[in-house]
């Protein structure tokens, strides 16, 4: 591949990473966290979608989710894999989060699969995904903390995706810019970890 057309590759995957698949996700946890408002809260506000043409519906799930989410795991998991770890000689928090940022990826291909196996397609087969569904899902342990993993991963990997994004697009480009945006993306990983996790514990 070309060091021009890998420019690019990377730069699209970046901006796919944060919108839309990084809206997706925030705009996910918060609608999830209606489940700590009990069974028929959480039924209410994920059934608003349902009242959407099936067609329209499809589509907007694969033009806004599904297609960057593939391009944007896949195109990840080559970066992950062909990317240069220095954290054993060069242990600053940065060389860290870029480690950790590749981990997570690596790590929510696997989750981000398996959750659409047991919501979308058991969805298309006839299931009905509401509140129960989930409540049976998580009722296993290690599959509640399979979802625990999966949503402080995903929380972290937005987080720290935004602040590379923001770096690599040229929006931070001083030390201190650099410095005030590490603290705010901890504060949103912070914000959506607890969101998210608090909306898998509601189904508990």
């Amino acid at each position: 591949m070309s060091k021009d057309r890998e420019f690019l590759w990377r730069r699209l995957h970046s901006l796919l990473g944060v919108v839309p698949v990084g809206l997706f996700l925030v705009f996910h946890l918060f609608l999830n966290f209606t489940a700590v408002g009990g069974e028929e809260t959480y039924n209410n506000a994920t059934g608003v979608m349902e009242l959407l043409p099936h067609s329209l519906l499809l589509a907007m799930e694969w033009i806004i989710i599904y297609i960057p989410l593939m391009f944007h795991g896949f195109y990840g998991v080559y970066i992950a894999f062909t990317a240069t770890y220095n954290t054993g000689r060069f242990s600053t928090f940065r060389n860290w989060m870029f480690a950790l940022q590749r981990f997570t990826g690596i790590f929510l291909v696997i989750f981000i699969a398996w959750h659409i196996f047991q919501t979308r397609i058991q969805k298309a087969f006839g299931a009905e995904v509401e509140f129960n569904m989930m409540v049976e899902i998580v009722d296993n342990p290690l599959m509640l903390v399979f979802y625990i993993l999966g949503i402080v991963s995903a929380a972290f990997h937005l987080a720290n995706g935004l602040w590379s994004f923001l770096v690599s697009w040229g929006i931070t480009q001083s030390n201190k810019s650099q410095r005030i945006a590490t603290y705010v993306t901890l504060l949103i990983f912070v914000v959506l970890a607890i969101v998210g996790v608090a909306a898998i514990l509601a189904f508990v």
